[in-house]
């Protein structure tokens, strides 16, 4: 059900990696007067960072996206859900009954403009919790305080490098109840957010089996998601990740579409505090095992020696104008017994050779022909 929701509601304006303030003004205009759009302060630039409050109800909600520019998967999934919420559909009614949310859908806006994970004082924003040094820091610390939430949403993208432990899969949603302490003990701060977790990784479970991850909790109080715990607030990490051939992350969107609206679900009674840590910790661990492309069985003749070799290729993300292109870069060679390649070939022992030699190096772009024969061009095989 939800995953047609999330179709029917997708925001067809906002599409692709490259999301920015230029993209989101439209859609907050759009949006019906009991959305509460509001100003809240300005970038390192000078951009805008807006707020968007909609909902009457006593259970309040403090989302955030975008503290990493480079990071919009989340921004375009909530701008979906803003769309289901300005609908008369009768779940958005009940949510917005129940909850009131605020939320920042681009914390970070001159990062979002250069696509950079930092702001434009090249500080990362979810590294200064703690200190709150940057102004996009001081805004989010004081609408922390004034808006005094009962829970947080911390919304992040992961890159294709995870995998969910124990498959082969791609980790294509991961969350994390971060901790409150150098232990990572579990207290009922920690059980309010994993109860969530485990209610959405229900719902994700029908549409993208054994793609839910959990990410790694070490704990750092210089993390917003840390910090806030420690405060007393449960806060939920999102992190959208890869799905299938879907670099722009267009179909990733309709999965965190769906972690929002079954975050906001009805609570069922609880199955207890140790049940419900269990099941959050049966939830497969994050794990770095993928790469974009994997080359196996590769014949190469260094000093007169034939070998079979296997390397991999990951793609560096380029801003060109308002695109973000894909370039992919040689990154390791051998040593990929316990990895996966989101895209494989078996090379069959073919020779390979390049503009730049016949050996694979690492930065340089996955360009390279097999038995001067097949062309492999950015990484894919050219038919």
């Amino acid at each position: 059900m939800f995953l047609q929701l999330a179709n029917k509601y997708l925001n067809p304006n906002l599409s692709g990696r490259y999301i920015t303030n230029s993209h989101i003004e439209p859609e907050l205009k759009s949006l019906k007067n009991d959305f509460k759009i509001i100003t809240e302060g300005k970038s390192v630039q000078d951009r805008n960072v807006y707020s968007v409050q909609v909902g009457t109800g006593n259970t309040k909600v403090l989302i955030w996206s975008q503290m990493h520019g480079n990071e919009s998967t989340t921004t375009k999934g909530l701008f979906d859900f803003f769309n289901f919420l300005n609908s008369e559909d009768e779940l958005a009614l009940k949510i917005k009954e129940k909850y009131t949310l605020l939320c920042i859908p681009i914390l970070n806006p001159d990062g979002a403009f250069v696509n950079t994970r930092v702001n434009a004082n090249d500080i990362d924003l979810n590294r200064d919790a703690f200190d709150v040094t940057q102004p996009e820091s001081k805004l989010l610390r004081a609408l922390y305080i004034k808006f005094n939430p009962d829970y947080c949403y911390n919304l992040h993208d992961q890159r294709t490098i995870f995998g969910t432990e124990g498959s082969k899969l791609p980790a294509t949603m991961s969350f994390l109840a971060p901790s409150y302490n150098v232990e990572c003990d579990f207290n009922e701060t920690r059980f309010k957010a994993i109860k969530i977790i485990n209610r959405i990784n229900k719902e994700l479970q029908s549409v993208i089996p054994n793609q839910i991850g959990r990410f790694d909790d070490a704990f750092n109080i210089n993390c917003v998601g840390d910090y806030f715990t420690s405060q007393g607030t449960p806060t939920v990490l999102f992190e959208a990740g890869h799905y299938a051939n879907d670099y722009q992350r267009d179909e990733v969107r309709k999965f965190v579409f769906i972690s929002l609206i079954s975050s906001f679900l009805d609570v069922e009674k609880s199955s207890g505090f140790d049940n419900e840590i269990n099941e959050y910790l049966n939830i497969s661990q994050n794990s770095k095992c993928f790469f974009d492309f994997i080359y196996r069985n590769v014949r190469i003749i260094e000093n007169s020696e034939e070998k079979i070799i296997n390397f991999a290729a990951q793609f560096k993300e380029e801003l060109v104008g308002d695109n973000v292109d894909f370039v992919a870069e040689i990154i390791q060679i051998d040593s990929l017994e316990y990895s996966f390649g989101h895209i494989e070939y078996d090379c069959k022992g073919m020779i390979f050779s390049s503009s730049y030699g016949n050996l694979p190096k690492i930065q340089e772009k996955a360009n390279f022909y097999l038995n001067n024969l097949l062309k492999y061009s950015n990484g894919l095989l050219i038919l």
